[in-house]
């Protein structure tokens, strides 16, 4: 929890009464707008919101219509004049029922600024102290409302911009995740218990725990980690953006293509080949998926050093999406990008086969424009066959989305990664017949790792690292 050095920084003292432990911030975002919210939140948020409201009690959990006025002018002096900031509503919410766990308060005020400034600087005076970025937050997770992984879906949850974001945040923040996570340690924890009991009894010689049925144990938590790291690549896909990476020979219209899934000119459109010399990216959304489409080079035979550049980077987005669009004018184009590719580079991927400029095409033979045997036909300049196209992206990216739970955060899978090592390390060890010590120290690791996801192992370094990219305010 955050500590405050020094009480006279925080607004001073009002009526004798230190509140150094009582935070305030604009929880709305930053600018003019018809209404902005002031939270309090500490041991002394009712008293410090009732030297600057109009009325002599806030009723827990009800919206009470006030004035929110200044300080008096005088510390003490009652009959001096309190200057009108504005008119809005407290409402008061009580420990421990509260976002933070703490006495919280919330004014609502008029959106302007300056009004916003003005009421800030007058609880201040009152004896609040601003908040840091994050620290309602915290609060929130040193209080037991929220564990870790649950407060870090808070600002995944504010982040989010499409359905498909909303919907992982929200999963991640009723802790459905959390409660798989623990579920694991539990069964790791019964299995770490016993062998810290066989340590009490050393000298004895004895065994608690029946080795073969650890083993399989082990095995079934490493099979649960190891499934769910590799749910990460699809769910940090959805959370940022699936990368597609469009790919073909030079000036067969990728530029035009993703000019026209997005809606604008955003790549370099040229008849001369060899234009796209960098990756250019853009964000198309269609339906509840987000997509990172990828504009590369074209891939060539080149003696041009710059384009050679441009290609290398090409085949890097392919390797990194998730989405491949091999594209070319006609089969045997497609399949040559295909064949420079490789299968190892395109193993794993979704890839989709697009023929292009067939408003033009000389190939009537490959069939009406859109899905045919597992080909595209389009024209990108006119705009033709790009509802299939898009169809055929969602469904792939449904597909490699399967599952309760999807790892989105990239702190946990680093976590997540370390588990699977100590559990593959106790593994290791039971089967090669290790001292009960040895093999407790890796278990110990397991617990600590999958502890720090959820908080039930904590730093102030992870806290203060975590909570630090929260906005002001939450």
């Amino acid at each position: 929890m955050h500590a405050h050095s020094a009480p006279e920084e925080c607004g001073g003292r009002m009526g004798g009464v230190l509140a150094v432990d009582t935070i305030v911030a604009v929880a709305t975002p930053a600018g003019q707008g018809g209404v902005a919210l002031l939270r309090i939140s500490g041991a002394e948020a009712y008293a410090v919101a009732m030297r600057v409201v109009s009325v002599r009690r806030l009723a827990p959990r009800h919206a009470t219509y006030c004035q929110f006025l200044s300080l008096s002018a005088e510390e003490g002096n009652e009959e001096a004049q309190r200057v009108y900031i504005d008119d809005g509503v407290a409402t008061f919410f009580p420990a421990p029922h509260s976002y933070t766990g703490e006495d919280t308060v919330e004014l609502s005020c008029h959106g302007s600024p300056y009004v916003q400034q003005a009421l800030m600087r007058t609880v201040m005076a009152a004896g609040a102290c601003m908040a840091e970025a994050g620290e309602f937050t915290r609060r929130a997770f040193m209080h037991g409302r929220l564990n870790l992984s649950q407060a870090e879906a808070v600002a995944d949850l504010i982040e989010a911009t499409t359905p498909m974001q909303h919907r992982l945040a929200v999963s991640q923040l009723r802790g459905g995740y959390a409660r798989h996570l623990s579920a694991l340690r539990a069964r790791l924890l019964d299995l770490a218990s016993l062998f810290e009991l066989e340590l009490d009894f050393t000298e004895e010689d004895v065994e608690f725990a029946n080795r073969g049925e650890l083993s399989a144990l082990l095995a079934e938590l490493e099979g649960s980690v190891s499934t769910l790291l590799s749910s990460f690549a699809a769910g940090n896909a959805l959370k940022l953006g699936v990368p597609v990476a469009i790919v073909g020979e030079p000036n067969v219209g990728k530029s035009t293509l993703l000019n026209a899934l997005v809606g604008d000119d955003r790549a370099i459109v040229s008849a001369t080949p060899g234009t796209t010399r960098d990756t250019v990216e853009e964000l198309l959304t269609v339906g509840e998926i987000t997509f990172r489409m990828i504009d590369t080079a074209g891939l060539r035979a080149s003696d041009d050093e710059v384009e050679r550049m441009g290609m290398a980077r090409s085949l890097q987005a392919v390797r990194s999406a998730a989405v491949v669009m091999l594209m070319g004018e006609s089969r045997e184009s497609v399949k040559a990008v295909e064949d420079i590719l490789s299968a190892e580079v395109l193993q794993g991927k979704h890839v989709l086969r697009v023929l292009t400029k067939e408003d033009m095409s000389a190939h009537p033979q490959y069939g009406a424009l859109g899905q045919t045997n597992g080909w595209f036909r389009i024209s990108a300049l006119m705009e033709m066959g790009l509802d299939e196209l898009k169809e055929e992206m969602v469904q792939a990216v449904e597909h490699t989305a399967q599952g309760d739970v999807l790892l989105t955060n990239e702190r946990h899978r680093e976590a997540l990664q370390r588990v699977e090592e100590a559990l593959h390390r106790t593994a290791t060890g039971l089967r090669e017949g290790f001292p009960t010590d040895l093999v407790a120290i890796d278990m110990r690791d397991a617990l600590f790792y999958l502890g720090s996801i959820t908080g039930e192992v904590t730093t102030n370094e992870l806290l203060d690292n975590i909570f630090g990219r929260f906005c002001v305010g939450k």
